[in-house]
């Protein structure tokens, strides 16, 4: 395995890095509100979504639960990812930890909470539905995102991009960074943000008794 690469450090800010480091930070506050939407969405949805797997309930909660550690695993990977980057996105390009297996590795852990939400109605069908969604949703904003670290670090991002995919994981190109600068705002918000995804959990259970018990009608049943 090649040695890692050295960190780059900040660059000088000219007047189109300024520009694009103002467009990633406006990116990053629309995301938030991406997901806030997409989560009124699904609360809107689910109530008239159901998976056939009704017939065999081992089936049923055996998928909720393999969503509901989606969801877990969703929230503590943006909270590793937010150890590294957070606070610093626009100022730093972070290629070490999680971002050296993947450019893009908190959408990753965020395209896995949809599916593990998706995942709570039962339906596998369902989950890779939300997961889809949420990758179709977020696909512009991350090509947004990567032209505006192409104008702020110019070569080294290109480099960075070259050895990196766009999601992965490309295991074999792990490496750490010998010490982290914990910003812990950024962290908390990262975290609170990922909690949106748990969050959700209980209204699913309810709209499931909901349904069981006959208050809610069911318009589409999936596998």
């Amino acid at each position: 395995m090649k040695p890692a690469p050295p960190p780059t450090a900040a660059l000088p800010a000219g007047a189109d890095e300024r520009a694009a480091r103002e467009r990633l930070r406006g990116l990053q506050r629309r995301r938030k509100l991406v997901i806030l939407f997409a989560s009124l969405a699904v609360a809107l949805l689910i109530p008239f979504l159901r998976s056939l797997g009704d017939w065999n309930g081992s089936l049923h909660e055996t998928v909720e639960a393999v969503g509901l550690a989606a969801i877990v695993l969703c929230i503590l990977g943006r909270a590793w990812c937010a150890l590294y980057i957070g606070g610093r996105k626009a100022n730093r390009l972070v290629t070490e930890g999680p971002y050296s297996l993947s450019r893009n590795p908190l959408y990753l852990f965020s395209f896995l909470g949809a599916a593990g939400i998706g995942a709570q109605t039962g339906s596998l069908a369902i989950a890779a539905l939300f997961a889809v969604g949420a990758i179709a949703i977020f696909r512009p904003a991350i090509q947004r995102e990567e032209a505006a670290l192409q104008t702020i670090f110019g070569q080294a991002y290109e480099d960075y991009r070259r050895r990196t995919p766009r999601f992965g994981p490309r295991l074999a190109a792990w490496h750490d960074a010998t010490r982290l600068e914990i910003h812990p705002q950024a962290l908390y918000r990262t975290i609170a943000d990922g909690l949106v995804f748990a969050a959700l959990v209980p209204l699913f259970e309810l709209v499931d008794w909901a349904q069981a018990a006959g208050y809610l009608g069911v318009v589409l049943r999936l596998p």
